[in-house]
C-alpha cells in the first residue's frame, strides 16, 4: 500500500508519502523512516490553505520521481488529522484529503492528532511508566486530553478538560505527557505529587505517525470527519432574530 498523509490540524503544513511495500523490504530500518519515500513539514500558524496544495504536489513529485501524476496515480489511500485542532486547519487538510481521494479513486481515513501524538510513546516509553497522556492547548485553562496505558489500553478517552481536571484523573502512577500544551499541563501535574516526563512539546504530531496510523485505519469507520469535543467559541444571539412573518 502506498499511502499520503495530510496534517494541517495544529500548528504544521505536512504531507508524507509511506509505501508499505519498501517497509517490509527494510526490516533493518530505522522504524520511522521504513518506507517513508518522501515527506515534508511546514511548522506555521496561519497559512495552511496557501501553503497545503503546493506542498503536496512537492511530496507526490518527490515520491515519484518528479512526476505529479504518476505520483497521485501510484496513491492506494489517503489519511489525513481530523482533530482536535484549529478549526480552519482542519477544514483545509480535510477537504483537500477528500477532493484527492475522489480524483485518484481512493479511500480516505481519518487520524485523530491526541492518537498521532500518543503513537511514539506506545513504542518507545518505559513500560515501568504506566501512563501515557498528550494535551493539545484548547485555551482558556483548558486542554484537549487524552490518556492510555503503556499497553495502549484506555485509561482517559479523548475530551476537553481544564488542565486541573485533566491532571487529577492521571492516577498515582508514573506519567510521560506529550504534546503541545504539555509544558502549560507540567507544574499542575507535579503539583498533585505525581512522577512526570515530558516526552515532547512539538507544535504538531510527527507526520510519519499519522501516516503509519492511516495504514492501520478502517475506511468504514475511521472517516475523514471533523473531531470537534467542544461547541464553537461563537454562539447565535438569540435576541438579535427577527420575529416571524
Amino acid at each position: 500500500m502506498r499511502i499520503l498523509a495530510i496534517d494541517t490540524a495544529l500548528g504544521a503544513c505536512a504531507a508524507c508519502v509511506l509505501d508499505t511495500q519498501m517497509q517490509a523490504d527494510q526490516p533493518e530500518s530505522d522504524l520511522l523512516d521504513s518506507g517513508v519515500v518522501a515527506r515534508e513539514n511546514l511548522l506555521i500558524e496561519r497559512g495552511h490553505a496557501e501553503a497545503l496544495l503546493p506542498l503536496i504536489e512537492r511530496v507526490v513529485a518527490q515520491s515519484a520521481a518528479g512526476s505529479v501524476k504518476e505520483g497521485f496515480k501510484a496513491l492506494d489511500r489517503i489519511a489525513v488529522t481530523v482533530g482536535p485542532g484549529s478549526f480552519t486547519g482542519l477544514r483545509v487538510g480535510i477537504s483537500a484529503a477528500r477532493g484527492i481521494g475522489l480524483a485518484v479513486g481512493a479511500p480516505v481515513v481519518g487520524v485523530t492528532t491526541l492518537a498521532a501524538l500518543l503513537a511514539p510513546l506506545v513504542v518507545t516509553t518505559d513500560p515501568r511508566r504506566p501512563v501515557l497522556a498528550a494535551a493539545i492547548d484548547a485555551r482558556h485553562g483548558a486542554v484537549y486530553f487524552k490518556a492510555i496505558a503503556t499497553g495502549g489500553r484506555l485509561i482517559i478517552p479523548a475530551q476537553h478538560m481544564l488542565i486541573r481536571d485533566a491532571a487529577r484523573q492521571l492516577g498515582t502512577g508514573a506519567v510521560t505527557l506529550t504534546g503541545p500544551a504539555a509544558p502549560l499541563m507540567a507544574d499542575e501535574v507535579r503539583a498533585i505529587g505525581l512522577d512526570l516526563h515530558v516526552a515532547d512539546a512539538s507544535p504538531a504530531p510527527d507526520i510519519r505517525w499519522i501516516a503509519r496510523l492511516g495504514v492501520a485505519a478502517d475506511p468504514l469507520i475511521d472517516l475523514p470527519k471533523p473531531l470537534y469535543l467542544r461547541g464553537a467559541d461563537a454562539k447565535p444571539q438569540d435576541k438579535a432574530h427577527l420575529p416571524r412573518q
